[in-house]
């Protein structure tokens, strides 16, 4: 199974059109959105029909620029809203991978989700920068975001793929999750 992760698109529909693509291309089976689409127009994008073989499953996380109520009820008309926070559990119910999914706006909730052990994996947004990170047997990925002028910030706008199970092709944790640079 693989896993499209993104993060902070800010209504800049180029960009979630390039993440849309890479998702199509690279055969995602789910997608994952950490937050701050910003308005519901920027959601509509990812809404590529998860119910047909063409297409993928999408889940989203509130963020803290997400401040039209109506990005709810456009996610929910395609999709599976989260809220604030959310969890997720893919593959079967023996090699079942759990995640932990939230914008990010709070470093100590996004450490006491991965200290807690109780998933294998926690996405999260907010900073505008790539990252994964294995603490403890729990991965802490960030897939990025649009750039900003923001020190630590990426330079260009990134997504994460991450792939599990069969698909993963021995890569586990860490390893498995593959950041990539999109023109927006």
């Amino acid at each position: 199974m693989r896993i499209g992760i993104v993060s902070d698109t800010h209504d800049d529909l180029a960009a979630v059109e390039a993440a849309v693509t890479l998702f199509e291309r690279e055969g995602v089976d789910a997608v994952v959105h950490c937050g701050d689409f910003v308005a519901p127009f920027s959601v509509t994008p990812f809404d590529v029909g998860g119910d047909s073989d063409a297409g993928f499953d999408f889940y989203a996380a509130r963020g803290n620029n997400d401040g039209e109520w109506a990005v709810q009820s456009t996610v929910e008309s395609f999709g599976t809203y989260l809220g604030e926070a959310g969890t997720l559990s893919f593959g079967d119910e023996e090699n079942a991978v759990d995640i932990a999914v939230t914008h990010g706006t709070s470093a100590v909730v996004v450490d006491a989700l991965v200290d807690c052990g109780d998933y294998d994996y926690v996405f999260h947004g907010h900073t505008h920068a790539h990252d994964a990170e294995e603490r403890d047997g729990t991965v802490r990925v960030n897939p990025g975001g649009l750039p900003i002028p923001v020190d630590g910030a990426d330079d260009a706008f990134r997504v994460a793929v991450l792939d599990i199970g069969a698909d993963a092709g021995g890569a586990s944790g860490a390893n498995a999750v593959m950041h990539h640079v999109l023109d927006a």
